[in-house]
């Protein structure tokens, strides 16, 4: 029996189709077994929520998982949300959440916001990116 591993996935929905190749990366990938608690592109608490709903949202689904994963594009410097799900990640539980950078395969640079906090920085790539997973979880 394989491990079950529980992610969440930081994304934002400017960029949804880096998130949704991942999805697809990680579903395509022969036994390797998680569950996705990112908070998914139909969920009322993006465009209706306050910025507390949408922080307690967050917080609710990185509780569960073990391992946090953040594209790593300088886009993410400029996202007001990375930054909360990176101190949500390490100042909100007890045992603070293990992070894995992933640079974009676009992506010639890396952020230094990304970089400062995970624990892992991989390249896009299915190995790279599971094996981190199982090492960190």
């Amino acid at each position: 029996m394989s491990n079950i591993y529980n992610l969440f996935i930081s994304h934002s929905w400017i960029y949804g189709d880096a998130y949704e190749k991942l999805i697809m990366l990680l579903d395509n990938r022969p036994y390797f077994f998680y569950n996705n608690y990112s908070i998914p592109k139909n969920d009322p608490v993006h465009t209706n929520g306050t910025d507390r709903e949408l922080y307690d949202a967050i917080k609710n689904k990185i509780s569960p998982s073990s391992v946090v994963l953040i594209m790593a594009g300088v886009y993410s410097s400029y996202s007001k949300w990375i930054n909360k799900e990176i101190k949500i990640a390490k100042v909100e539980f007890s045992k603070p959440k293990k992070i894995i950078g992933i640079e974009p395969w676009w992506s010639e640079k890396t952020s230094t916001l990304v970089k400062a906090n995970a624990d892992l920085i991989v390249r896009w790539n299915t190995e790279s990116i599971v094996s981190a997973i199982r090492e960190l979880s």
